[in-house]
């Protein structure tokens, strides 16, 4: 009976390594059968430094989960931003609708050529007329009135070129990065010159970023209280804060206070951005897309009257900084057209 009952636990023990060795050899099937994390990059120089950061800051050169903050810029960055910003788009779009209610504008500059059509007289009306621009159509009402006003726009508006509503041009590469960035421990911030108020009307839907993650341009707001006992915030004419340039590190510092490990931008506006990112000790990555693509996007960079890429694209080369070369390192540059089968 002993020698039945020591044969019976010696079974036992082979079994419960066959089992072991069985479940260990299918995780080590499904390790290697992972889908890639990044579909839409091709192999390359640009997908193999993102690849490798991340395999660094999780592994051998380990950085702490909370500070793994990686800021994005948005226009040119993380969607389109030609022919014009979107959010100057949107505004050019506010002047035709406020028209009827401002009949000096047909021959007031800039808001006349707008309405004629006339783009030659909007580019001439230059900074100067932008922020006319900007104040008929951005203030004067409340932060919850404005939301909705751009919420709206961007389920009717489309882009003029690619006939698609304006917030399906973001980038596909630059989604997956961020869903691989957010899958290993990453914080992922916007940081851009919009404003702030536009941009969190679609940063969740578009990127999967919260509202709080947010850093962009912004105006004054007055609170008060209405008559019905309602409080609220109305947006004044005046300028609070500029995000671009070297008011991006300053905007970091004040609303995100970590200094990032990665870095993305696309600009000689983003490229103070990356030089504070670049100054913090430890592993760092600091990267630019290089609009290269003139069939599937567009291109531009040195000459470019928006999102001029020139020396930041300089320093770049001088500082071994990843730039991703839309047309050679992106298999696919936007998402499928909604409603396509594809």
């Amino acid at each position: 009976m002993a020698a039945m009952g020591r044969s019976s636990r010696s079974l036992r023990r082979i079994a419960l390594a066959v089992l072991l060795t069985a479940a260990s050899a299918t995780s080590v099937g499904t390790a290697r059968a992972q889908p890639d994390a990044l579909p839409s990059w091709n192999e390359g120089t640009a997908k193999r430094s993102l690849l490798d950061f991340v395999g660094r800051v999780t592994g051998p050169d380990f950085v702490p989960p909370a500070e793994r903050i990686a800021v994005f810029d948005n226009d040119g960055t993380l969607w389109a931003e030609q022919p014009v910003y979107f959010q100057v788009a949107f505004a050019l779009d506010r002047v035709r609708a406020l028209a009827p209610e401002h009949p000096e504008w047909k021959v007031t500059e800039p808001f006349k050529g707008i309405i004629a059509g006339d783009t030659a007289a909007v580019a001439a009306a230059g900074e100067k007329g932008l922020l006319q621009i900007i104040a008929a159509t951005h203030v004067g009402i409340t932060t919850d009135a404005f939301a909705g006003i751009v919420a709206d726009w961007f389920a009717t508006a489309r882009h003029p070129r690619f006939d698609r509503p304006y917030v399906s041009l973001v980038y596909q590469p630059m989604l997956e990065l961020l869903g691989y960035l957010r899958a290993n421990g990453f914080k992922t911030f916007i940081v851009s010159g919009g404003g702030v108020e536009f941009m969190r009307v679609f940063a969740g839907r578009a990127y999967g970023i919260p509202p709080e993650q947010v850093v962009g341009s912004s105006g004054v707001t007055r609170f008060e209280v209405r008559a019905d006992g309602t409080p609220v915030l109305v947006k004044e004419p005046k300028v609070a804060f500029v995000d671009d340039g070297p008011g991006k590190p300053a905007g970091i510092d004040r609303f995100i206070g970590r200094r990032p490990i990665l870095a993305f931008g696309n600009s000689d506006g983003d490229r103070q951005m990356l030089e504070w990112t670049a100054g913090g000790a430890g592993p760092r990555l600091l990267g630019l897309v290089h609009h290269t693509d003139g069939e599937r996007e567009f291109a531009y960079d040195r000459k470019a009257h928006v999102g001029r890429l020139d020396k930041a694209l300089d320093e770049a080369t001088q500082r071994g900084w990843t730039v991703v070369d839309m047309q050679r390192d992106w298999k696919t540059v936007f998402p499928p057209a909604p409603g396509s089968d594809r």
